[in-house]
């Protein structure tokens, strides 16, 4: 294009990644414009991590009045849980968060483009008959709920629904084995719900250390969560207002809802790429280079619609890598060995660096370390749950490559541990740090002995 460009970047999606490489850009005196067609926040903000914590904590209040009993708490009436009220008072937050993200953009100096992008070529998008150019275009659409057809299917709903359900069901079908089914499956048992989970594989979390995904299991059906492993759903039956779903075993179960936890897609039906230079690949991802270029080199993409890493604190650390590529001194990088993770189920998952079969394919000797113990709380509580933590240490170096935890508050305690893990920690050097006392992190410098 010959003309001048009406803005130096414009990026479609206003998620987390979108927002903050809008807002760096913004910040250095560039013209920047942000397409979005939702709400602003993206899946985190929206009907993801924000909101789904947020049903987490809700659905733990029942065992902790439970526990409360053996603390001395007694009450003449027992609590009574209102969907409601979670689910408006949710909303109210969200809405508080979209005007924030709104703010945010006004005040770094960027124009919000609200309707649906479509790219027409290398430099020109068009939102509601209305055509932009733009030097650099920026796709950050995020992804979106995949369920799979088949007989019935039309039945299910993904979890974009489960948070915006007009009744709360009194049994669920929760079908999946990752994180998105796990935690919803531990939300509706938690506040009640007669919940059922199925999935085809033999194990759940399967991307995960074996022993912590075992002992989430393990702890999903001390509470009273259903699951049926290396099962399918043929179909989906509507009898009234109750669904029934036909497994592949021959068993029929009976839900109030069934919910579809099977994985996302890049969102880029539509988009207009194909008026482009840019590749997708066959799940609808974009292709990139290191540097987050297309095969057009105009347009750039990160974050979920990538399909490298989807979380949200990397789409924002790509989000500043490209900014510095672009417009900085390209000094950035993304590091994506070593990123910290958890998973809201119940019992909670966080894990940072290698599982104990990674490792052992990396190294030629591994030392694994684990402790499991009744946290604290339950000692007069009288819960069931435990505490499970892994370390996994390269024998030749003595570093610690694999942190890994099961049980209360396992995300706070692994984001410290993967600063020690990217700082290269050694198992010397944990061994030598005095504990807090008493805590459960304190049991990850205070393990000696040797599991295996």
């Amino acid at each position: 294009m010959d003309e001048p460009f009406d803005f130096d970047l414009l990026v479609i999606g206003a998620g987390s990644g979108g927002v903050r490489a809008a807002r760096m850009a913004a910040q250095k005196g560039l013209k920047v414009a942000v397409a979005e067609d939702r709400e602003l926040g993206g899946t985190c903000v929206n009907v993801g991590c924000v909101p789904k914590k947020l049903f987490v904590y809700a659905s733990q209040f029942n065992e902790l009045f439970e526990a409360s009993a053996g603390f001395g708490w007694t009450s003449s009436e027992p609590p009574q849980f209102c969907w409601s009220t979670l689910r408006d008072n949710k909303n109210k937050e969200i809405k508080r968060l979209n005007k924030i993200y709104a703010d945010l953009l006004e005040q770094s100096g960027a124009t919000l483009l609200e309707g649906r992008a479509v790219v027409a070529d290398s430099h020109r998008v068009v939102i509601r008959g209305t055509t932009y150019s733009s030097r650099y275009i920026l796709v950050a659409v995020g992804g979106w709920p995949y369920i799979p057809e088949f007989p019935g299917s039309e039945h299910a709903v993904s979890s974009n629904e489960m948070f915006f359900l007009d009744a709360l069901p009194k049994t669920a079908v929760v079908v999946g084995g990752g994180y998105i089914a796990v935690e919803f499956a531990g939300i509706l048992n938690g506040l009640g719900v007669n919940t059922h989970l199925v999935y085809r594989g033999a194990h759940l979390l399967k991307s995960f250390d074996r022993d912590m995904s075992e002992k989430v299991h393990e702890g999903m059906c001390k509470k009273g969560i259903q699951v049926s492993l290396e099962t399918e759903i043929g179909s989906i039956e509507r009898l009234g207002k109750q669904f029934v779903a036909s497994l592949s075993t021959g068993e029929k179960l009976s839900a109030d809802v069934v919910l579809y936890a099977t994985g996302r897609r890049a969102n880029t039906k539509d988009l207009g790429l194909n008026n482009t230079s840019v590749k997708l690949r066959s799940n609808g991802s974009i292709e990139v280079d290191e540097h987050f270029q297309t095969a057009d080199p105009s347009i750039y993409a990160l974050g979920d619609v990538i399909d490298r890493v989807q979380l949200t604190p990397v789409a924002i650390q790509e989000a500043m890598v490209l900014v510095d590529h672009l417009f900085g001194e390209g000094k950035q990088e993304v590091d994506y060995e070593g990123i910290p993770t958890a998973v809201f189920s119940q019992p909670e998952l966080a894990c940072v660096g290698l599982s104990e079969d990674q490792a052992r394919e990396r190294f030629a000797h591994v030392n694994i370390f684990i402790s499991d113990f009744k946290p604290m709380l339950h000692s007069l509580g009288g819960g069931s749950e435990r505490i499970t933590m892994k370390l996994v240490v390269d024998s030749a170096t003595d570093h610690v490559v694999g942190c890994h935890m099961v049980g209360e508050h396992a995300a706070e305690i692994i984001q410290g541990m993967a600063i020690a893990i990217k700082a290269g920690v050694t198992k010397q050097q944990m061994d030598a740090t005095i504990g807090i006392h008493p805590s459960a992190a304190e049991e990850f410098v205070t393990m000696r002995t040797q599991a295996r």
